[in-house]
């Protein structure tokens, strides 16, 4: 029997992929323009935006797509709010079943209101901690620089100071096209000297010399989404695949590839589920992850993402095992305690949920 949605949401898993200011629930949103006054939403009915965001989101542009987040971005700018999404990401991703959970967000794009970005980050990890309390889930903070600004240094600075206080690692994101990891060097060879990780958004929406950059000139530990990676494989008629030779690097150093299969349909990097490379690359044995991206824009879970791969691929328990071990084994945590939580909480939960009649 394939496992069912409900089956999968009581299985333990691991997010690394997951923004804060793509998952507000749209109850939220309303609630807090109401209260910043912000007067620029496209409805204030809940079920109505929720709606709007999907569909906003389904063009197949990532620059369109990028566009909806100005709506949540813009509420919020204070430390209620912040702390409030924050909490309310904690709860949703447990209630999902995810026991371990990267978290990223731009503290950047917070400031408007005055907060300092220290303020921000602080604020943010406060709700995590409120949101996750007594719900057996652990939620890592990565701080993310826009690529298109020119703040990644003091980004990747306010990552490595608050390192021990609950943020896990850096990232870039936003628009791929004209704007390549390299512009932000000077912040990832500062990472690097302090020990620190980081990932890289690249092989969304732009190909494969973004993915070369961000792994042979930036050094990144993970790559998020990375599917462009699937234009250095060619696959014969016969099913045979022969790797070039970024690809064959690629799964050779078993750099994890940070997939979002719904996200990625909607930005145009695939077709359909079935059409996703996750497929290929799963078959290939890369080091593959599933993630959400987006929760609220996506209109997803990641119970929902596995539910997806199961229908279009077939996957059964060990997949989906598969798929979270890689995850935890690529989590920007100390060894020992990826190692606890593999072989104490991840494992043991799938045996339960595998061999229950």
């Amino acid at each position: 029997m394939r496992p069912t949605l409900d089956q999968i949401r009581r299985a333990p898993k691991v997010l690394l992929h997951d923004h804060l200011d793509g998952g507000l629930r749209a109850e939220t949103i309303v609630e807090l323009a109401r209260e910043t006054d912000y007067g620029r939403l496209p409805t204030t009915d809940p079920d109505d935006l929720r709606v709007w965001f999907e569909e906003a989101s389904d063009s197949g542009s990532l620059e369109r797509y990028l566009e909806t987040f100005d709506h949540t971005v813009a509420v919020m700018q204070t430390r209620e709010s912040l702390v409030r999404v924050a909490a309310e990401c904690a709860e949703d991703l447990a209630a999902d079943g995810v026991v371990y959970a990267e978290v990223r967000f731009a503290p950047e794009q917070h400031t408007t209101n005055g907060l300092s970005l220290d303020q921000v980050v602080e604020a943010v990890l406060d709700g995590f901690d409120q949101g996750s309390a007594g719900r057996g889930i652990r939620v890592g903070t990565l701080l993310t620089a826009m690529r298109h600004q020119a703040r990644s240094r003091e980004i990747a600075e306010l990552a490595v100071r608050y390192r021990d206080g609950g943020v896990v690692g850096f990232d870039i994101a936003g628009a791929e096209a004209g704007y390549p990891p390299t512009r932000h060097l000077d912040a990832f060879e500062y990472l690097q000297r302090e020990n620190a990780h980081f990932t890289i958004h690249a092989g969304e929406a732009f190909g494969l010399p973004s993915i070369w950059q961000a792994i042979q000139w930036c050094g990144a530990d993970r790559l998020g989404h990375g599917v462009r990676i699937i234009d250095d494989i060619s696959v014969s008629d016969d099913g045979s695949a022969k790797l070039g030779r970024l690809a064959a690097y690629v799964r050779d150093k078993r750099i994890p590839l940070e997939m979002c299969p719904t996200s990625n349909l909607q930005t145009g990097a695939a077709a359909s589920i079935a059409d996703h490379p996750i497929g290929l690359l799963r078959r290939l044995h890369f080091r593959v992850t599933v993630n959400t991206d987006n929760r609220l824009m996506s209109s997803t879970g990641l119970s929902l993402e596995f539910h997806k791969l199961v229908e279009a691929f077939g996957y059964g328990w060990d997949d989906l095992q598969w798929f979270t071990v890689n995850a935890m084994k690529s989590a920007f945590l100390p060894f020992d305690e990826r190692l606890a939580l593999i072989n104490g909480v991840i494992k043991p939960g799938f045996a339960q949920i595998k061999w229950q009649p």
